[in-house]
């Protein structure tokens, strides 16, 4: 089946505003009978919920959390892209454009990107009107910061809290539409099946997770901003409650799920210190900035360290590899995600690790310390200030950048980042897969949306730093409230959905069997040592590295860890109360089954690109070989359990050349 993406004609950059002006519309009369479920209050959700409120529609928004806060969007530290060249170094639409491209390994669509890119310079507009206290410069304007794989300066934050302060906003917006009564927000509910009525999504059934009672919920539209599915790699920097579950539920009934293999590996996380750990924590990529990452050049000086009989302060400059500078100079620490962790881990696999379990490198900000400590001396006219007031002065300033995050840091590991270097490796983060959907953000089903990092469609193979809470708020406030209206406005004629329809019937009934068949299994283990047993799997063989003989071997695996699952999971309690077990079996069951899709779409993609790293498609020297006469296509597969189906999209570039990423 040859997928239609739906992009407008013309040119790439005046597509969207075209678009925007002849595009259907829906009148204000007409949105007061059209109703909206909204799955999920992060910033895609929360800011597409408020959005629709306040453009007329009938919203029903829906989070599992007990307030719309809690949604994992709050979790992001470094900041937000956008193209307003505010520090005058030759930034532009254009050039954000060009390195998400380029970033994302020539793996996205040009069209979406490049509409991403115009509308990112709105979002720093839309949040500072809505009170969201950016960084700003001595004089008052507001203040940028570089992250990985650019040169120039666009990324806007707020300290290490950028995602917080992004998700506040939202959510006073939203309050002030459900104050209003245009939107109706149902917390601790969460959505366990999306109902398909005529081959339209017609509404969704849901679990009260307090009651534990089932509902049905009917509308003209269904919008799904419900995140990613990192956590299928049971440890990653994702909240713990977060879940594929909406996404597959839509997959289970005919959506495409897009290139599933596409996961981020985040190069500056805290090291995993044992099998008792269940969550890892990110150290933004702001850090880079100033950070200089690096290992010891003697294995015998990793050793000494990691056996605690060395430190990293003991190294002098001449015994420390600074590898990132070294195999990327023009960049240096600021190369894109997956190349700085995929160096990471060589550096780690020869026997270089600092940390006990040999898999962590230095972050290191002495050098930062030093050089701000005498740009402040000076300011302050201590022109013969001694080393330790340099050090206080340095101390200062990177305590005012990044103090939040060192102090995660020390609480966590119990060291103080100011004098010892950190301690950091890979880990996962991100998800740039996702359900397929066209230049409308529609998925193959009518009437089903996807927005954020619930869908597929900007990143391609690797997305570069502060670019998620871009595309979150970008699709939330100025893309679907717009492409929406293109399907809707050929509803104005349908009736209000009756939620006791045969389709809403059918679809309940098969949520409670699925509920029952968990909750009369009965067996010995516990569903956390599946998560656990499957993180394993897909880390191990659908990681930093792959190769097709590991990929057929974790997909047998998993394949049998699914059988003993529903043989031998033990699920307490009962299904019509509180029960946060049966939450998360329901989650691992579906992890299950996108971890074996995980495995089937990497041993597919027959190349690397990104963060898809296949070992048998590399150059020379390491770095990622793609293979564009044949795999420049959206891989979008219809899931089928003996067999997924490939479903492809081929890639056009038309503004940009394809050729090899360098960052050297």
């Amino acid at each position: 089946m040859a997928l239609q993406s739906n992009v407008p004609a013309g040119e790439l950059s005046e597509k969207w505003t075209q678009y925007r002006s002849s595009m259907p519309l829906v009148a204000p009369n007409n949105k007061r009978q059209l109703e909206v479920i909204v799955v999920g209050t992060g910033l895609a959700g929360g800011a597409a919920a408020a959005t629709l409120g306040e453009l007329g529609y009938k919203v029903k928004v829906f989070t599992f959390h007990d307030s719309p806060r809690r949604a994992h969007s709050i979790a992001a530290q470094g900041g937000i892209n956008a193209a307003k060249n505010y520090q005058n170094d030759g930034d532009s639409v254009y050039r954000l454009f060009y390195d998400t491209i380029k970033g994302g390994d020539y793996r996205s669509r040009e069209a979406n990107v490049h509409r991403l890119a115009e509308v990112s310079t709105n979002i720093i507009d839309q949040a500072v009107a809505q009170g969201v206290p950016f960084a700003r410069e001595y004089g008052g304007l507001l203040a940028n910061r570089s992250f990985g794989g650019v040169q120039v300066s666009r990324t806007f934050y707020a300290r290490g809290q950028t995602g917080q302060q992004l998700l506040l906003g939202a959510y006073q917006s939203l309050s002030r539409q459900i104050s209003l009564g245009n939107v109706q927000l149902f917390n601790r509910h969460e959505m366990v099946d999306v109902v398909i009525q005529d081959g339209k999504a017609r509404g969704i059934i849901a679990r009260n997770l307090l009651t534990g009672k089932i509902e049905r919920h009917a509308a003209h539209a269904v919008v799904l901003g419900t995140g990613g599915y990192g956590n299928v790699f049971y440890l990653s920097t994702n909240a713990m409650n977060c879940n594929v579950s909406a996404a597959w539920n839509a997959v289970k009934r005919g959506a495409y799920m897009a290139n599933p293999c596409f996961t981020q590996i985040h190069p500056t996380c805290i090291p995993v210190s044992g099998e008792y750990q269940s969550k890892l924590t990110l150290m933004s990529e702001s850090l880079r900035n100033d950070g200089r990452v690096w290992a010891p050049k003697s294995k015998e000086d990793a050793r000494l360290i990691r056996e605690g009989k060395k430190t990293g302060r003991e190294l002098r400059e001449e015994e420390r590899d600074y590898f990132l500078e070294r195999r990327y100079p023009a960049f240096g620490n600021l190369v894109p995600r997956d190349v700085a962790s995929r160096a990471a881990k060589v550096v780690c696999d020869e026997g270089h690790g600092v940390s006990p379990t040999g898999l962590a490198v230095y972050l290191d900000f002495a050098d930062a310390i030093q050089r701000y400590g005498k740009s402040r001396a000076s300011t302050l006219n201590e022109h013969n200030a001694s080393e330790a007031r340099i050090r206080e002065l340095g101390t200062a300033v990177v305590a005012e950048k990044y103090g939040n995050l060192f102090e995660m840091y020390e609480k966590i590991t119990g060291e103080n980042p100011y004098v010892m270097p950190m301690k950091i490796y890979p880990a996962v983060h991100y998800t740039m897969g996702g359900l397929w959907v066209d230049y409308n953000l529609q998925t193959n089903i009518p009437g089903l949306f996807a927005t954020g990092e619930a869908n597929f469609s900007d990143h391609g193979a690797n997305r570069l730093g502060a670019s998620a809470l871009m595309q979150g708020l970008a699709d939330g406030y100025f893309v679907l409230p717009y492409t929406i209206g293109t399907f809707l406005a050929n509803e104005i004629r349908t009736p209000k959905i009756d939620p006791n329809g045969s389709a809403f019937l059918e679809a309940e009934a098969q949520v409670n069997e699925r509920i029952s068949r968990l909750m009369s299994i009965q067996g010995n283990q516990s569903v956390e040592s599946f998560h656990r047993r499957l993180g394993h799997y897909v880390w191990d063989y659908c990681g930093m590295s792959r190769s097709a003989e590991g990929l057929a071997k974790g997909r047998q695996l998993i394949r049998e860890l699914r059988d003993e699952f529903y043989r031998d999971v033990f699920v307490p309690g009962r299904a019509d109360e509180y029960n946060p077990e049966l939450e998360k079996a329901m989650r691992v069951a579906d992890f299950l089954e996108l971890g074996e899709l995980m495995m089937v779409d990497a041993n597919n993609r027959e190349e690397s690109c990104g963060g898809h790293f296949r070992e048998e498609y590399q150059t020379e020297d390491g770095e990622a070989l793609r293979r564009d006469d044949e795999f420049a296509y959206v891989a979008a597969w219809e899931w089928n359990d003996t067999e997924p189906i490939l479903h492809k999209e081929e890639l056009v570039f038309e503004n940009v050349e394809l050729k090899t990423r360098s960052y050297k």
